[in-house]
């Protein structure tokens, strides 16, 4: 029996009777790899329009979108003609659009929204950064046990390396010979990356895809880079976990605008807890959402609940002390494999508590 062919994507629809617009729209789709349903007018899309995944529409047919009675729907782009006209706001609340863009300022966000069609992609991923209030705090570690936790509860997830000076996290988890891209061979990409190519090129540990440093290369990643890998990492995923070192540079500050949590990990003592004060102060206003996660030592420290108030931060938990995490990291044994130790404990219940949520999605 013949193999059977792959569907092919929903297909954008655009609306417009601007010759000049649709020349330029389309060049657009052509860019994305993907190709459009056009209509000159509202009444012929109207069969097209439900189904959709994208519709596009030029400012030249509002005049008669509300004689044809489309009804209301999500992801609908107005193409506005003059940025100094303030009534297109209004046409845009009349035909239901979501956003009003302007060419060519917005050439790259439509270009990527139409590559999200292209890709059959769902939502972003949830993205949690990991970041340590001091030196030794145990970033790593956390971060590969959350991946690795996630895993076990069917989420698609990725690893992503984000401290170039930090080791390499596929060492970490056992898997530094492992072929597969790493950052240095991304250094040059820039715009639209492909997040289904991206993630079959990368190393999957464990069952997570991650993205790591060699040890080999010097660690220059400019923050576009950054920004458009992370893109195509969180189209892919259920969940993306970074690993964040607390340097203030343009990286870092990309790497946190593109997170939805950060977890800041503190040992339960005073000094530690004088350098986390620095760091949260500084990262705060790039994390939408700043939570500790506090340490606790194997002997007496500071409560977890009084870090979180010398901090004012959320309490994510704690984490108690595990024996044989540096022995099984020596064997290639992955932080939180050990279902019943605290480190997996304390991921098993954050993961199960995030009141952001994470989405599953069908695995491609």
């Amino acid at each position: 029996m013949a193999a059977l062919s792959p569907p092919r994507p929903a297909r954008p629809l655009l609306v417009t009777g601007d010759p000049g617009l649709l020349d330029e729209l389309l060049r657009l789709c052509a860019v994305a790899g993907i190709e459009p349903e056009v209509h000159p007018d509202p009444g012929a899309a109207r069969a097209a329009w439900p189904g959709a995944p994208l519709v596009i529409v030029g400012d030249d047919v509002t005049p008669g979108m509300a004689r044809c009675g489309l009804p209301r729907r999500e992801d609908v782009v107005l193409i506005g003609e003059d940025l100094d006209d303030g009534d297109i706001w209004r046409r845009a609340v009349d035909v239901g659009a979501d956003h009003v863009v302007f060419l060519p300022d917005a050439e790259a966000w439509i270009v990527d929204r139409l590559g999200d069609v292209a890709e059959g992609t769902g939502p972003d991923a949830h993205t949690i950064a990991v970041l340590g209030g001091c030196g030794g705090s145990g970033v790593s570690t956390l971060a590969c046990a959350l991946a690795v936790t996630a895993v076990r509860t069917g989420l698609i997830t990725a690893l992503v390396d984000a401290d170039p000076l930090g080791g390499g996290l596929d060492v970490l988890l056992g898997g530094e010979d492992e072929s597969g891209l790493r950052w240095p061979d991304l250094a040059g990409a820039r715009g639209r990356i492909d997040g289904g190519a991206l993630s079959d090129a990368l190393p999957h540990l464990h069952g997570s895809t991650v993205l790591s440093w060699d040890r080999e290369r010097p660690p220059a990643i400019p923050p576009e880079t950054v920004r458009s890998v992370l893109r195509a990492v969180r189209r892919r995923h259920d969940l993306a976990v970074l690993d964040v070192p607390r340097d203030s540079d343009a990286v870092t500050a990309e790497v946190l605008r593109q997170s939805d949590t950060g977890l800041l990990v503190v040992p339960a003592e005073v000094r530690a807890l004088a350098a986390a004060a620095q760091v949260s102060r500084r990262v705060g206003p790039m994390v939408r959402d700043l939570r500790v996660v506090v340490r606790q030592p194997s002997s007496v420290g500071l409560t977890s609940e009084a870090v979180a108030r010398g901090l004012g931060l959320p309490l994510a938990g704690e984490l108690r002390p595990e024996a044989g995490l540096s022995a099984a990291a020596e064997r290639g044994d992955p932080p939180g494999l050990r279902t019943r130790g605290a480190l997996a404990r304390f991921c098993r219940d954050y993961l199960a508590g995030n009141p952001a949520g994470v989405l599953r999605r069908e695995a491609a």
